[in-house]
């Protein structure tokens, strides 16, 4: 695996880059709190069965750029990083996989740029329009979701999540996980990243963006072909959305996990490195 960078305007992008440079580009998208390494059991799979996968550290987090303001983390400007490497990787069109905030990104930028996206996967997220539909109707998912509100506090968060050695983050990781999922490295690795300049406030911009800005889709159905995995046991999301997401769908299939939680791919990674790889190669 190398290193790579790319570049939208003034925002630096971070990325884990392995397999051929001629091969069809993967774009891997992980989600809050984490960064590239969440999808570190499947880059070499992927990789190795031909693929050039790319593992951005979308920005806010990690190495890459961590622009001032809550409007540089809206859904928009997210979209806009996929497309900028899309270009400077001279693709036309790209596979996504997603998880949590990344699905979010992916699951927008098929439907914004939809002559971009080849096939789209996405774990543990639904369809935003269910989830905005399921957020203000479910009490259950009300319930699952309180953080979002509480995220939208200045400066309390942060101060919270970094506190006695990020011990908020890290519970949060491994409470909400099978027993054993993240290992003392792993968590190492993620007090790493969230200790950069800036970070952990770039971080929960992407939550606060989200109540403050609405991203305007000019069509809600995704048409490119779309499989959707799903950790039964999340924490945080709750599996009727997955079922609901198939709705705005022309080209989809749902396959969930009954042990799983909101952390499939790690929880998972043979099976959702195989997934991956039967889906984007079909």
């Amino acid at each position: 695996m190398d290193s790579v960078y790319f570049q939208n305007s003034t925002v630096r992008i971070h990325a884990v880059a392995a397999g051929p440079r001629d091969g069809p580009v993967i774009l891997l998208l992980h989600g809050f709190p984490e960064f590239w390494y969440g999808w570190r059991k499947q880059i070499e799979p992927l990789a190795t069965a031909g693929f050039r996968v790319i593992a951005p550290d979308q920005r806010g987090y990690n190495l890459s750029s961590k622009p001032r303001g809550v409007a540089s983390y809206a859904l928009t400007e997210l979209v806009s990083d996929v497309i900028a490497i899309a270009d400077q990787l001279g693709q036309k069109k790209i596979f996504l996989a997603g998880h949590d905030w990344g699905a979010a990104v992916a699951w927008s930028t098929t439907m914004l740029h939809p002559e971009r996206a080849e096939k789209l996967a996405v774990l543990n997220v639904p369809h935003p329009s269910v989830m905005h539909r399921f957020l203000n109707t479910r009490i259950g998912q009300m319930r699952r979701s309180w953080y979002i509100l509480f995220f939208q506090i200045p400066w309390l968060p942060e101060m919270l999540f970094s506190a006695f050695d990020f011990r908020l983050g890290t519970r949060a990781l491994v409470n909400s996980s099978r027993p054993g999922t993240f290992s003392a490295e792993d968590l190492a690795q993620y007090r790493d990243a969230w200790s950069q300049t800036g970070a952990l406030t770039a971080m929960i911009n992407w939550y606060r963006a989200a109540i403050r800005y609405r991203t305007p889709f000019a069509d809600r159905t995704v048409r490119v072909p779309t499989r959707i995995l799903w950790g039964e046991r999340d924490k945080f999301l709750i599996a009727e959305m997955a079922r609901e997401s198939l709705r705005y769908c022309t080209n989809r299939e749902l396959l969930t996990f009954a042990n799983a939680s909101h952390w499939l791919q790690h929880e998972e990674p043979e099976k959702v490195s195989e997934l991956l790889i039967k889906f984007f190669q079909s």
